[in-house]
């Protein structure tokens, strides 16, 4: 019986040298005359610090950066502001009617209409600044009734005192809705008449005496003013009948502050 053959091969393996890269840095080439000479130096890469001419030179004190738009003029504001009128605006309303048709015309309907959109919320704008500026007591802004360092003073005289005449207005809405019920009521109406005619007489009594002592405390106050007599002393009583949270402009003193 034949035995069976094992074919053994022996694999020899062959060892793989491995050999660290090669470098041209430690080998002395033809051109170079000593052995000192220094390796192919690597490439310079560009420095990312900007030079000192590039770098942000330094500000004056007080240096403002542009705003991107020219500053507009004093006058330009105070026009747009409506505090000096424009020279060059329609001095009639039949020029402005003009001007405003002709403008009408070189528009298309929807320019037109955003055009007048945005003149309705300027005029709001506007009359906003201009309402607020009044509240405050701005001259520029005041009514010719309202200007004058005297009349700002019996604005405050008024303001820092309480007054029976500070319930006219009440009163009056009072005697609209007794007429209204004297036709139901005749009797209750005649009563609340009598006590409405006192009212009245009260009223004027005080209004006289307010603005007497209005006008005798502005001749204290300003020896040499002449804005003094029955104009002063009406806007007194005019004063007096408002609403504090109504007067225009607004109480810069409390009601007993010293004026």
């Amino acid at each position: 019986m034949r035995s069976p053959i094992h074919n053994t091969t022996s694999v020899t393996r062959i060892p793989v040298l491995r050999h660290p890269p090669c470098s041209l840095g430690h080998v002395k080439l033809p051109w170079q005359k000593s052995d000192e000479s220094s390796p192919v130096e690597p490439a310079a890469t560009p420095d990312p610090t900007p030079a000192p001419a590039e770098q942000e030179q330094p500000r004056p004190k007080g240096y403002t950066p542009p705003k991107g738009r020219p500053t507009p003029k004093r006058r330009e504001v105070e026009i747009e502001r409506g505090v000096i009128r424009d020279r060059n605006a329609p001095r009639s309303q039949a020029q402005a009617s003009a001007q405003r048709k002709e403008l009408k015309k070189s528009m298309s309907k929807e320019e037109w209409k955003a055009y007048k959109n945005k003149e309705r919320e300027e005029n709001r704008s506007h009359q906003r600044e201009v309402q607020k500026a009044m509240d405050s007591g701005d001259e520029r802004y005041l009514l010719p009734r309202d200007q004058g360092v005297e009349r700002r003073f019996v604005r405050d005289w008024v303001d820092s005192r309480r007054f029976i005449n500070n319930w006219v207005l009440p009163v009056a809405l009072g005697l609209l809705v007794i007429m209204f019920i004297g036709t139901f009521a005749p009797t209750f109406a005649n009563i609340m008449s009598l006590i409405a005619m006192a009212l009245m007489v009260v009223f004027f009594i005080e209004g006289v005496w307010a603005g007497s002592a209005a006008n005798k405390a502005v001749r204290e106050k300003f020896p040499d003013t002449t804005a003094t007599g029955l104009g002063l002393g009406f806007y007194t009583y005019s004063r007096m009948t408002q609403p504090r949270k109504w007067r225009s402009p607004k109480p810069r003193v409390a009601v007993g502050d010293k004026v």
